[in-house]
């Protein structure tokens, strides 16, 4: 749909009617940048570039927004000041997009295409100036990126658990090896105890197994300290070297 406006610049106070496109799929208010430097209005460079996508989610080929122009909008006794972004290669004069139709949010006939400007906010004359808005494309694709996220964290979170799950099951099978051979060593120690120790011994022989014997003795009442002579120094002892014999006949006692 389209309105005929009356377009003023702000230098000059001289105005220009032109035919205005209402676009509800547009993000902000734009105007041609060859219709913009014909009429002679003054740009403003803005302070940081704007991006812009056509209707198919492609970057526009003209390139970002790089000015802006105020100006003061004429429609059926309807005036406002506000700024029109500035754009090339656009087929339309002035395109009217969202941010203008929702803060004027005026009334549309579609049958007879009269535009009631009914419903203006009260300080609809004072200067004010559009939010770029996101398109329904950035939308999506903001949703889209987000529903991957989303994805990729619960696929994450489930190998995670599964790793998880796998770690436990190894260290579960693990303690039940290490359980395993534990009771196999101690029924294999005992077993060789009692072919060592007399058989009326072997009430007692757990304590001549192997397991017993790599632990300290159990602390019991009728310990003793060994007390030493008050000054008395210990010093090493010296080690005397063995023959490869003699070591062999210590190590036989020993296990004797």
């Amino acid at each position: 749909m389209t309105v005929k406006i009356g377009l003023e610049r702000i230098d000059m106070q001289e105005g220009v009617t032109v035919e205005a496109l209402l676009d509800s799929g547009a993000t902000g208010l734009v105007m041609s940048s060859e219709f913009a430097k014909k009429q002679g209005f003054k740009l403003k460079k803005l302070e940081r570039l704007m991006n812009i996508r056509n209707v198919n989610g492609l970057l526009n080929k003209e390139g970002p927004i790089e000015s802006t122009v105020e100006v003061n909008i004429y429609y059926q006794g309807h005036r406002e000041r506000t700024e029109i972004d500035i754009i090339g290669g656009q087929k339309w004069t002035v395109i009217l997009g969202m941010p203008w139709l929702a803060h004027h949010n005026p009334e549309i006939d579609w049958r007879t295409g009269e535009v009631k400007m009914t419903r203006c906010p009260e300080e609809y004359e004072k200067q004010w100036r559009p939010v770029q808005g996101k398109s329904g494309w950035e939308k999506q694709k903001e949703k889209e990126a987000k529903e991957e996220t989303g994805k990729k964290r619960e696929e994450r979170n489930r190998k995670k658990k599964q790793k998880k799950g796998k770690m436990m099951e190894v260290k579960r099978i693990a303690e039940e090896w290490e359980i395993w051979n534990e009771e196999e060593e101690a029924a294999r120690s005992k077993a060789e105890a009692k072919k060592l120790v007399p058989e009326k011994f072997h009430k007692w022989i757990k304590v001549f197994g192997k397991k017993q014997s790599e632990r300290m003795l159990t602390r019991k009442v009728w310990n003793h300290a060994i007390d030493v002579k008050e000054g008395f120094i210990s010093r090493k002892g010296k080690v005397y070297p063995l023959s490869r014999e003699e070591r062999e006949e210590v190590r036989e006692f020993i296990w004797e």
